[in-house]
């Protein structure tokens, strides 16, 4: 209820404001989102921060399931913020967020001063594998609003992957200055989990186990969490939303179009799948761009850093 409030009164006021340049309604919209985001954090007890397609609705689900499972909270409410605390204050408000706007409102471009006292999960994946699946999302999910707010190639353009991969606004160099950014300012952030994608495919208990337990403090239940990861797993996932059982968290677990896999939010979750789109050739400069410019830190062009690949 506390989202839907927020985006009415944004678009409120930009209705009001109609008569503006385009190009500063954009401003504006990104510094009321920057707005709601920034607050929302402050209250927050946990923040999981992704870049998007990183993973994030897969380990939204299973960490409500396992409060589901611990707390009795009905199998469609999907975990938003502080709704779960509201039915058991024992629940931490968990702030999922793709750090898109905080900065617009705070002129935090350099650093991530607004989350240093916060306990933050980030969740981090193969910058490849993100850029193929943000491709797939613009072309079949994304609302035309939303690409232009975010520099997206205008609704029904026709770009081919490559292309997309390799701009510079939504394709692998602002995905990489992103995961850059994070890395830099790790040490500042007073308690930081970062969980990789690839090792919550590997070992997505251990993944969840390590999440509940820097959320609440104590040990994970180990039944819950069994049973979270099998109620998350990929054809479950794909049944839920072909169902749309969390019909309450509006389209976020909705396919944009039945019938057509590569329309839903669960779509491959395979690792390394980038190379499927692209020419050898293709492939070759992807993967230079990514050696050359990528952080070390997170262990995807060289050997894992132990302790910084698991616990910042």
């Amino acid at each position: 209820m506390d989202s839907i409030l927020k985006k009415a009164s944004r678009e409120v006021i930009l209705a009001l404001l109609f008569w503006l340049p385009e190009a500063r309604k954009i401003r504006l919209e990104r510094w009321l989102r920057g707005r709601d985001e920034t607050r929302r954090l402050e209250r927050a007890d946990v923040a999981v921060v992704s870049f998007g397609k990183s993973g994030r609705t897969w380990l939204r689900v299973m960490i409500s399931r396992y409060y589901q499972l611990t707390f009795s909270i009905p199998e469609r409410v999907l975990l938003g913020f502080d709704n779960y605390h509201r039915r058991n204050p024992e629940i931490p408000k968990i702030f999922f967020t793709h750090d898109n706007y905080i900065k617009d409102y705070t002129g935090e471009f350099d650093s991530k001063a607004p989350f240093y006292p916060k306990k933050v999960v980030l969740l981090v994946r193969n910058p490849k594998d993100i850029a193929v699946s943000q491709y797939f999302q613009w072309q079949h999910r994304m609302r035309p609003a939303k690409k232009k707010l975010n520099k997206y190639p205008a609704h029904g353009t026709e770009v081919p992957a490559f292309e997309f991969v390799m701009d510079k606004h939504v394709g692998l160099p602002g995905i990489i200055d992103f995961l850059n950014l994070w890395a830099r300012e790790a040490d500042h952030v007073s308690d930081l989990l970062v969980i990789r994608y690839e090792d919550m495919r590997t070992d997505p208990e251990e993944a969840l186990r390590q999440v509940m337990e820097f959320a609440n403090g104590v040990p994970a239940d180990a039944e819950a969490v069994s049973e979270a990861v099998e109620f998350a797993s990929l054809e479950n996932m794909r049944k839920l939303e072909e169902k749309n059982v969390f019909w309450l968290a509006g389209g976020r677990m909705k396919p944009g179009k039945k019938g057509n896999p590569d329309s839903y939010k669960v779509r491959r979750a395979k690792v390394g799948g980038y190379k499927d789109y692209f020419t050898d050739d293709e492939s070759t400069q992807i993967d230079e761009l990514v050696a050359a410019e990528l952080s070390p830190t997170y262990g995807y062009e060289s050997p894992t850093e132990p302790d910084r690949a698991a616990h910042g």
